[in-house]
């Protein structure tokens, strides 16, 4: 089943196509540690969203913030 969801963050203004892709995996810290290897950073390391579980924001090598999302 996919989930969805919008969400508003302090810092970002809305509009002007600024959209932020969350990709779902098994461990948000994996992933991202991943991403810092080939030459990504990390902009929000794991934080907790609740009963939505966690979060991570990281920088691609382009500079592309995506977002990872974890249960665990």
């Amino acid at each position: 089943m996919a989930r969805r969801a919008l969400v508003k963050m302090p810092g970002f203004d809305s509009g002007a196509n600024r959209v932020l892709v969350y990709f779902g995996c098994a461990d948000r810290a994996v992933e991202a540690a991943k991403a810092e290897k080939v030459g990504g950073r990390i902009q929000k390391p794991k934080t907790s969203i609740g009963p939505y579980r966690h979060i991570a924001l990281v920088f691609d090598t382009e500079g592309n913030l995506i977002g990872l999302h974890s249960m665990r």
